[in-house]
């Protein structure tokens, strides 16, 4: 065993020391996992541009796209965590267990591949009857649909190895899925193309599974042989837990399944398009959220000694700071969206072109990022609860609808950005109505307050945006192109700043909370990392709390407890953090 596998491995007793060497490693594996997936999109770019072949690719994409969060990030984790936990807590021994759930896993997995080789044709036909290209999508399809087993293979080893507090391995994953995408691209797309891309991916869902095997191995054979009987009741508690999670999930991911159908009717690398802007977009969004859920463990705690006050002012307090965030990121992404992906993108295949049709979808999705951000933190708060609720899926399955039905209507005349526009029209009446079901479904949340708070930061927002266009249409093409691009994200971040200080003192109140550079900053800043180290071991399902090691109760407070312990957290009452799934991964 290495070094870094020990310390990611040492969780048991859980000192302050083994647990910070944990959470260390587990955030450098995931940052990395992460930082090579958008690699993967910039070489992506730069070697296939966006055509016909890389739509193709993307609507081959899909698969994975869909099967990782519910095969590795939520359902397996939340179904297979709590069950090995209890068996541990028993003394119970895991080769049992493992001799005949994962075998029975791979075969029903096997199955779904096997229909989806053998219906690639009506698969690429439904998700996108339009394409160019559609025998590169559905080779790249066959490819893709392996994913399907290997991605629960190793969705279940690494639910079994967090169990066991061993976190490197699983945190790995993904680094090992985009080392092995990059290698057969880098390799073999000069002969196959971007079929080599899918290749990559096959490739790269068993590279997750060869890295978790040997601690997966050495679990068993230190595990006891003696033979176990997991209950009905666990399976079924678990699924109440999963099912929303899941539903929840699935809708999300459903949006783009929405832009590729539309998108796959409009002229080739359309789908491209999107895709490249919703990555670049999406960023700040994610890391206001990451900010947000250091404040999570005081939400869950209120929430289960059911102090709705206190939820209330969390929530209030949590939105007005992410949405200062997000609406300064949507002013940059709006004033400076040419020069951001010229200066990420454009080289190599990629042209000009390319680069206008994709700054013009960003600069409306940028619009949505508002509601992207609001869903994810109301979804957190209903999660929240210790009973699994439907109403996150169910509003966002209305503004789906919402999606689908502009997008339909004007996609034809208006291309990628009115798929861009339905998006975010979708996603802000969602958001809307999440927070407007919170008042019923959680906590007295007063929406006069939050408009009140959003509303001068909208309008700084569009003020810092235009002080952006002002100083990029000043500049025009005469410095160097990351020099105006520097130029206009400190221009807009300044307004923004100075024109929300004017707006209201008390919009920056929660800032100033934190305090000054000193030591309370300092604390403040330590927050925050970790929560974006929490955030990668939460993405993975893992757990740092010692009653992860114990029995578990019965009733709402045995579900509660497995729900937390899947999601990331110990006890309902104060978990490390909450994962609520974001739609479209940046892996």
């Amino acid at each position: 065993m290495t070094s870094a596998e020990t310390s990611a491995n040492s969780g048991e007793g859980f000192g302050g020391a083994s647990v910070g060497r944990a959470a260390a490693l587990s955030g450098v594996l995931v940052a990395a996992g992460t930082g090579l997936g958008f690699l993967r999109d910039l070489q992506m770019a730069h070697l296939f541009g966006a055509s016909g072949s890389t739509d193709a690719f993307l609507v081959a994409w899909t698969i994975p796209e869909t099967v990782s969060p519910l095969l590795i990030e939520d359902a397996m984790a939340l179904l297979m965590i709590p069950v090995v936990t209890r068996l541990l807590a028993r003394g119970d021994g895991l080769r049992p267990l493992v001799g005949t759930t994962l075998p029975r896993i791979v075969l029903g997995l096997s199955v779904v591949t096997i229909a989806l080789v053998a219906a690639a044709p009506v698969l690429v036909d439904a998700l996108a009857p339009g394409l160019t290209e559609r025998g590169p999508a559905v080779r790249c399809v066959r490819l893709a649909a392996i994913t399907v087993v290997t991605f629960g293979v190793a969705g279940f080893m690494s639910a079994t190895l967090r169990a066991h507090h061993r976190f490197g391995p699983p945190a790995a994953i993904y680094l090992a899925y985009n080392v092995g995408i990059l290698a057969l691209i880098g390799g073999l797309s000069g002969t196959v193309g971007v079929t080599s891309a899918a290749l990559g991916v096959a490739c790269g869902s068993v590279l997750m599974i060869a890295i978790q095997a040997p601690s997966f191995v050495r679990c068993l054979r230190a595990s006891r042989s003696r033979v176990t009987d997991v209950q009905d009741v666990d399976v079924w508690v678990g699924l109440a837990a999963v099912a929303p999670v899941v539903v929840y999930t699935v809708t999300r991911q459903a949006q783009v399944f929405v832009e590729r159908f539309f998108g796959s009717g409009l002229a080739a690398g359309s789908i491209s398009h999107l895709n490249y802007a919703q990555k670049v977009a999406q960023v700040p969004m994610i890391l206001s959220l990451m900010i947000v859920t250091v404040t999570f463990p005081r939400l869950a705690r209120a929430s289960a000694d059911g102090d709705t006050a206190a939820v209330a002012h969390r929530i209030q307090r949590d939105l007005a700071v992410a949405s200062a965030m997000v609406l300064a990121a949507t002013a940059f992404l709006v004033a400076c969206a040419p020069l951001v992906i010229k200066v990420l993108f454009e080289h190599g295949e990629f042209t000009a072109a390319d680069t206008g049709s994709t700054a013009s979808v960003m600069r409306v999705y940028a619009l949505g990022l508002w509601g992207q951000m609001a869903v994810g933190l109301a979804a957190r708060a209903f999660f929240a609860g210790r009973r699994p609720t439907w109403r996150p899926a169910a509003v966002l399955f209305a503004g789906l609808a919402v999606t689908a039905v502009i997008g339909g209507a004007f996609a034809a005349s208006g291309g990628t950005v009115a798929l861009a526009a339905a998006n975010a029209a979708g996603i802000t009446l969602a958001a809307v109505l999440m927070l407007a079901g919170l008042r019923t479904g959680v906590a007295p949340v007063s929406l006069r307050r939050i408009a009140a708070d959003v509303a001068p930061l909208v309008l700084a927002a569009a003020g810092a945006c235009g002080a952006g266009l002002a100083v990029a249409g000043a500049v025009g093409g005469r410095p160097p192109v990351i020099v105006q691009l520097a130029a206009g994200g400190l221009v807009t971040a300044a307004a923004f700043a100075v024109l929300t200080v004017l707006a209201g003192p008390g919009l920056v109140a929660s800032w100033i909370a934190i305090g000054p550079p000193g030591p309370r900053f300092a604390a403040g800043v330590r927050r925050v990392l970790g929560a974006l180290v929490r955030r990668g071991r939460i993405e993975s399902g893992e757990t740092s709390e010692p009653a992860d090691r114990t029995g578990t109760g019965d009733g709402a407070r045995a579900h509660a407890h497995a729900r937390a312990r899947a999601s990331g957290g110990g006890d309902p009452a104060g978990p490390a953090g909450a994962d609520v799934p974001l739609g479209r991964s940046l892996r």
